[in-house]
């Protein structure tokens, strides 16, 4: 009892419905050339490296400040805190990383010169173990290896890939 009435209606209530699918497909793929492409920002491999070497640093530097004293406990607490910004992506860490980079080439840079005393010329290399290593290094050697690290954490700290990585339109609190 097959009414070609419905047959009908059915075959035309298909074709529209395939219709419309067929036109909606077209109008999603129109949609998804006309959308700009949004790059997501990765965080930058050196970067991550550069935050691991500070997180042992101040891990280390915590377990070493009972016997050195609390004002090098609150930097290696504040460095951790920087850290934790910088994965956060807070623009406060960008600024934060740039000048605490700046500050420690500073710092390498001008420690030949804290460390020189002309009453004691006398004094050889200086004996460096490392386990089971053990090496006699000259002070310059030190010296130029500590700028060359402080030179590689201002490079890292303001490379372009490390910029975008962190959002543009974040306000200064690192805490938020």
């Amino acid at each position: 009892m097959n009414n070609p009435m419905d047959a009908k209606a059915k075959l035309i209530n298909e074709t529209a419905d395939d219709i419309s699918s067929k036109v909606d497909i077209e109008q999603a793929k129109v949609d998804e050339k006309s959308k700009p492409d949004v790059i997501k920002p990765k965080l930058p491999k050196r970067l991550t490296a550069l935050m691991l070497v500070y997180t042992l640093a101040s891990i280390s530097g915590l377990m070493a400040a009972g016997s050195v004293s609390e004002l090098s406990a609150m930097l290696c607490l504040l460095t951790l805190l920087m850290v934790v910004a910088v994965f956060g992506r807070q623009k406060a860490a960008l600024y934060m990383l740039r000048g605490y980079s700046v500050l420690q080439l500073a710092f390498y840079s001008f420690l030949p010169v804290l460390m020189y005393d002309p009453d004691n010329l006398v004094a050889g290399p200086t004996t460096m173990d490392f386990g089971l290593f053990q090496a006699v290094v000259s002070d310059w050697v030190i010296f130029s290896a500590l700028i060359i690290i402080g030179i590689t954490q201002v490079w890292i700290s303001f490379n372009a890939k490390v910029k975008a990585w962190f959002k543009p339109r974040q306000n200064m609190n690192i805490m938020s």
